[in-house]
């Protein structure tokens, strides 16, 4: 079997079975009515740092006849927001919020403080650079959701895909302004297929009409999910490389394990392994192997449950880091004061967030083996593509993405080389004809949490197109 499905095959049969007219689910942005960005104006966030730029925060609906709606959060570039770009951040999971990973653990302007009471700020925050906007994609995810249940049933990468778009197609009829603007998808972990899938429908479709162009530039994708062979594979050889688990249980999945076959897990003697390893890592963060756990808690964040589990099952991974700061965010964003702040709710009713939704995660229909099939076509169509990796992470860890890329075949530019950040090497690179390839220096799953200047450093040359620095070089 082919690993690789255009992704317009399984839109159409995920309209089929659900018997919903194209138009409702493809074009519902053609009739959604127009709303002023002012209606989504956030002024009173509790706890809230006091800034200059402008935020916003609501819902935007996918799908009038199954009441469908994503819940996004935008801020306005710190300054300039008039020439800056416009990108798009997708946490994965599948099940995971944008909200509380991206926005206001990583690359947002405002951080949930150590008891989740507040915020803090953020000045290594990504809206130094752009306008930023995060998503929580698909519904079932923090606040998104929709009022036929049937829906909950159906969710994989193509409905995500599909759905996003139609969000941005409704988003930018609230926000006109910044439909040309240099338009970047950025994101990490499952984002790794969300990521591209996203960016390959905008493409196609901004070929087939000029109505509803995005001006799509390239994306950026962190300890990506990319090919789940290679995923698999890197995962097992980094935990034994990092002495997580023994050569001979090391040896034992080499000998049974075929992470390309299409049944993968009917070897016993694979399974048990593969397990040993996922047992290895209870007792450490698996996210981020050389950083404390969060001691003295009593709830299991739903992004470590996959760890948890005592089966194997095919590559999904849910994703994230959880040193305790996803407590945090499940007290802030439970709190009404601060939902009704973000327009979640007008009435009474408390809506119930979690940080990741693992029912979503149990139950995902439709993963893509592997989107390097994307990358071929996007690359070719003069995308810019720069792919990360923070080097102490186990889930997704660098040596699963070397071996995704190196499969790609690319031409190399350039040596292997250290990039440098304030007088440090900050990790390593490697310039390929179409594609750029970074690691950050003792950064787990979520780079930016660990990395934060490093990061944003990082991002500003991905915009600009320019070198990260391969020599020291004085502070400014």
């Amino acid at each position: 079997m082919a690993d690789y499905m255009p992704v317009w095959i399984s839109l159409a049969f995920f309209i089929s079975v659900l018997n919903i007219p194209c138009i409702d689910s493809r074009n519902s942005w053609k009739t959604e009515k127009k709303y002023e960005a002012s209606e989504h104006l956030v002024t009173n966030l509790p706890g809230q740092p006091k800034v200059d730029f402008k935020q916003y925060a609501g819902y935007v609906t996918v799908n009038e006849e199954h009441g469908r709606a994503l819940f996004y959060w935008f801020f306005e570039a710190a300054s300039i927001k008039e020439e800056k770009p416009l990108v798009l951040w997708l946490n994965g999971g599948p099940g995971c919020s944008s909200v509380g990973y991206g926005a206001t653990q990583e690359i947002g302007p405002f951080l949930v403080d150590g008891n989740g009471t507040g915020l803090i700020f953020n000045k290594y925050s990504w809206n130094e650079e752009a306008n930023l906007l995060f998503v929580e994609s698909p519904v079932g995810v923090g606040f998104s959701y929709s009022n036929t249940s049937a829906d909950y049933d159906t969710l994989g990468d193509s409905i995500t895909a599909l759905d996003t778009y139609t969000f941005l197609q409704n988003w930018f009829k609230r926000f006109p302004q910044y439909r040309r603007h240099d338009f970047y998808i950025a994101g990490e972990s499952y984002g790794g297929k969300y990521v591209p899938e996203l960016a390959e429908l905008i493409y196609d479709l901004n070929n087939a009409s000029t109505d509803t162009h995005i001006n799509l530039k390239g994306f950026m994708v962190g300890n990506p999910e990319t090919h789940d062979g290679y995923d698999w594979l890197g995962f097992v050889d980094y935990a034994w490389s990092h002495a997580i688990v023994s050569d001979e249980t090391h040896r034992i999945i080499k000998e049974n394990c075929n992470f390309d076959s299409n049944d993968t897990w009917s070897n016993q003697n694979c399974t048990e392994k593969v397990n040993e390893i996922m047992k290895q890592y209870k007792q450490i963060d698996m996210y981020s192997l050389y950083t404390p756990t969060c001691i003295g808690k009593t709830s299991t964040p739903a992004n470590k449950s996959e760890a948890n589990n005592s089966t194997v099952k095919p590559m999904k991974m849910l994703a994230g880091y959880d040193p305790c700061l996803d407590d945090h965010a499940k007290v802030y964003y439970n709190r009404y004061d601060v939902q009704r702040a973000l327009h979640v709710t007008k009435g009474s009713l408390l809506k119930n967030w979690s940080i990741c939704n693992d029912d979503i995660f149990q139950n995902w229909k439709d993963s893509r083996f592997s989107v390097l099939p994307i990358y071929k076509k996007l690359i070719a169509a003069g995308f810019r593509i720069w792919v990360y990796s923070g080097d102490t992470d186990g889930r997704v860890p660098v040596l699963s993405t070397r071996y995704s890329l190196n499969a790609l075949g690319l031409p190399t530019k350039g040596v292997w080389r250290p990039w440098y950040h304030n007088e440090q090497v900050s990790g390593w690179i490697q310039d390929y004809e179409g594609l750029t390839f970074a690691t950050f220096k003792g950064a787990g799953h979520a780079v930016p949490l660990f990395k934060p200047s490093n990061a944003l450093a990082f991002f500003r040359s991905y915009l600009s197109g320019t070198a990260l620095p391969d020599e020291r070089q004085m502070k400014l």
